[in-house]
């Protein structure tokens, strides 16, 4: 069986939050399937995330995790309602019976396996640095600097952990992180190289560029669902059957560009 493992890999997710307040729905659209749909199921995303998960000009939910989740809900013969959410009320809506799974960049860590357990892998991270073009400044030289992360986020862990000296700024949402960025208030970004690739090509990111090389921290990630939950079981092998017969590398070629093959 064939995995994708990309080379400019994907998103990041993070720490496990602290925030136990569970935040409405920002908007939300149904997986439709056929008539012989055997189980409900509502997955939970965070919807700031381009282009994993975001919201386009009508307000719908779209991105490569959207569609894999539709993917995965029609191979499970599942009806599956997408709705976004706040990140920090994700696993505690989760483990309240509010969602049934999550899907939103969120990286497998040792922190949340004690609170949520994860399918299989359906992504691998790696981290960027971006400052302004022609600034030589690598990730080795951020002591003094502002950072601009979002909050909870294995960005924002890494700092804390492997660059104490540094300034972090760390924002609720990835869109607010760009927005000090170019305003001036943060020198740098660390975050995930695939959106951050992706944010580097609108007007906004033109005057920027990735510093150094990407930062490979053993990254990967999965769906959350609660501890225990069969439903770990039905995503794996609808994931392992979307691999399979060509549908995941179908939705990966839909959304990326730098993708190697990898057993």
């Amino acid at each position: 069986m064939k995995a994708i493992q990309f080379t400019t890999a994907l998103l990041a997710a993070a720490v496990l939050a602290a925030c136990s307040n569970d935040q409405p729905a920002q908007s939300q659209t149904a997986a439709s399937t056929d008539s012989g749909a055997t189980k409900d199921i509502i997955i939970a995303t965070e919807s700031s995330f381009k282009p994993f998960s975001y919201l386009d000009n009508q307000g719908n939910l779209v991105g490569f995790e959207i569609d894999l989740a539709n993917a995965l809900c029609e191979q499970m013969q599942a009806n599956c309602t997408i709705v976004s959410q706040d990140w920090d009320s994700l696993i505690p809506s989760l483990n309240a019976n509010k969602s049934d799974a999550i899907m939103a960049g969120m990286s497998i860590t040792e922190e949340r396996l004690n609170a949520v357990d994860f399918s299989e892998p359906y992504f691998d991270n790696t981290l960027v640095l971006i400052g302004k073009k022609g600034d030589p400044t690598t990730i080795d030289g951020v002591q003094g600097k502002t950072v601009a992360t979002q909050q909870a986020t294995v960005s924002a862990e890494y700092l804390a952990k492997n660059h104490p000296g540094a300034i972090v700024k760390t924002y609720d949402k990835q869109d607010n992180a760009y927005l000090d960025l170019t305003a001036g208030r943060a020198d740098y970004m660390l975050s995930d190289v695939v959106p951050v690739s992706d944010w580097l090509k609108t007007d906004a990111g033109a005057n920027y560029e990735i510093k150094g090389t990407p930062i490979d921290i053993g990254d990967k990630v999965g769906i959350a669902v609660r501890k225990g939950d069969a439903l770990k079981a039905d995503f794996d092998a609808a994931l392992a059957s979307l691999k399979t017969n060509g549908k995941y590398d179908e939705i990966v070629g839909k959304y990326f560009d730098a993708q190697a093959v990898a057993q």
